[in-house]
């Protein structure tokens, strides 16, 4: 073999050997920026996280809310119960809800026949506690706009029936529909007499705005676990596994027969 032959040779493997060394630099650079943005994914996740755990619940947008007015008929401390069916009643059901809380909605629409018939009976007293958990996690007004206008419709005596109304018509829990007074009083519609000047002008005022932070502050201080709390008697029912609509009905109506 000539010396020409042995140094072309030579010259290509030494390229190809610069050719790979380059090659496996890069492949270097490309994982440590790999790993680089995975780290600034997770604190940013990690961040994220933080943030929302801090704020849970919190609703920073009502914060400049007006002065506390307790709609009309609420009871407890702070008068901030909303109270359903008869005073004398042996027992009674404490809700903690959120009207864009996609679980109390699933919780209304499986038990609500059983409570309106225990309520109408004068066999169980329900006191409503409204919460804005959705606000304070997902963002937005929704929840305190709609506790608002919940609380104007116990000012017209529709409570139970606006009630009702909000969960039939709750939207996807990340579309904060409910933030809109427009769609709230288009709603009111759907109860008789509801939609009155009145009840439109407490819900565009936000007239019992500061009453809704108030009972959301409530729920915090309570430590529960989420929406919906739902106590019979003091008792969380909602964590029991085994209830049903009929295990409640026969524990109201035992209680109302003792």
């Amino acid at each position: 073999m000539s010396e020409k032959n042995r140094d072309g040779k030579r010259n290509a493997r030494e390229r190809l050997a610069a050719e790979r060394e380059k090659q496996k630099a890069a492949e270097r650079r490309r994982r440590t920026l790999i790993v680089g943005a995975s780290v600034v994914c997770v604190l940013g996740l990690a961040a994220v996280i933080g943030v929302v755990a801090a704020n849970s619940g919190k609703d920073d947008s009502a914060k400049k809310a007006g002065p506390v007015v307790a709609p009309s008929g609420a009871l407890g401390q702070d008068a901030l119960a909303i109270p359903v069916g008869k005073e004398g009643s042996k027992s009674t059901l404490t809700v903690w809800e959120d009207f864009r809380c996609p679980a109390c909605k699933g919780f209304e629409t499986a038990y609500r026949p059983t409570v309106h018939e225990l309520t109408d009976a004068g066999k169980l007293k329900v006191e409503y506690h409204l919460a804005t958990l959705i606000d304070g996690n997902m963002g937005g007004s929704g929840s305190r706009r709609a506790a608002n206008a919940a609380a104007c419709a116990q000012d017209a005596g529709k409570f139970s029936a606006y009630h009702d109304v909000l969960y039939e018509n709750q939207p996807e829990e990340t579309k904060d529909a409910y933030a809109q007074n427009s769609r709230l009083i288009e709603l009111a519609g759907k109860v008789d007499g509801l939609d009155t000047p009145a009840f439109r002008t407490c819900v565009q005022d936000g007239t019992h705005d500061s009453w809704v932070v108030k009972s959301n502050q409530a729920f915090q201080n309570g430590h529960f676990g989420g929406t919906p709390t739902v106590l019979l008697n003091g008792k969380n029912i909602y964590q029991d596994q085994s209830m049903t609509p009929a295990k409640l009905k026969q524990m109201v109506e035992s209680a109302d027969q003792g």
